[in-house]
């Protein structure tokens, strides 16, 4: 079976600075695979480029089997990609439903009659989200926000969930919270690629693993395995990174 996320020798950057030096991953359908590493390793850079936010260059960049290379930001969100950016990036005045209206793009110009319905599950998944429907988003509490990321991306019912620090700047509680979720998509088929300095939280919840240390892999493997290795277990996992 091939992969649905299919990336070869990635290169990417800023202008005349590059940041990624040639990465190759790939994602199965129904797994969580993510990459975890210090802050300034590129992790955010690298979910940019594949979402096309930044210039990148690559000797292959597949998605569910079509090339994606030269695709726009627009049409990779149409053929199922979508990304939960480190700073949520909701509009603050808005409602909450809007902003989960908004995320409904991809369904609806697919022309799904029924795409409002998504708003159904996603307030099953996330019910204070539907208790606060009609608050404006920006005085939503940090964990509540991201929750509205989250569902603001599930509106678009994407093939592929790219999550940038979804854990960032959230007390151990709702981090627990988060991670649940992630468990919970992949069990519902969601593909999932995550991004996280919560090495701990990360690798346990995913299938496969990237250690990014200034752009480039150090480590890769099954997400058991890297979490047993005692390079990982010393930088990542030892005292002070524990999650």
């Amino acid at each position: 079976m091939s992969a649905l996320l299919e990336v070869r020798d990635l290169h990417a950057g800023y202008g005349r600075a590059e940041v990624l030096h040639g990465l190759s991953l790939t994602a199965e359908a129904r797994s969580v695979v993510t990459v975890i590493g210090p802050n300034g390793a590129g992790k955010s850079t690298l979910l940019g480029a594949l979402m096309g936010l930044i210039p990148s260059r690559s000797a292959v960049l597949k998605f569910a089997g079509e090339d994606i290379a030269r695709l726009t930001l627009e049409e990779r969100v149409m053929a199922g990609l979508a990304l939960v950016p480190e700073k949520r990036e909701l509009f603050g005045t808005m409602s909450v439903e809007d902003n989960l209206l908004l995320g409904g793009w991809r369904p609806k110009t697919l022309g799904q009659r029924q795409w409002r319905d998504g708003l159904e599950s996603v307030y099953a998944r996330f019910p204070r989200l539907k208790e606060r429907r009609t608050q404006a988003a920006g005085t939503l509490s940090g964990g509540e926000r991201q929750m509205l990321a989250l569902g603001r991306a599930l509106m678009g019912q994407p093939k592929l969930l790219m999550l940038d620090e979804p854990s960032l700047g959230l007390a151990p509680l709702i981090v627990r919270e988060i991670f649940a979720i992630v468990e919970d998509l992949r069990a519902t088929g969601v593909s999932i690629l995550l991004v996280e300095q919560n090495a701990r939280a990360a690798l346990r919840v995913a299938d496969h693993g990237h250690v990014l240390e200034t752009g480039e892999f150090g480590l890769s493997g099954p997400a058991d395995q890297l979490a047993a290795d005692p390079r990982v277990i010393e930088t990542y996992l030892g005292a002070g990174h524990a999650g």
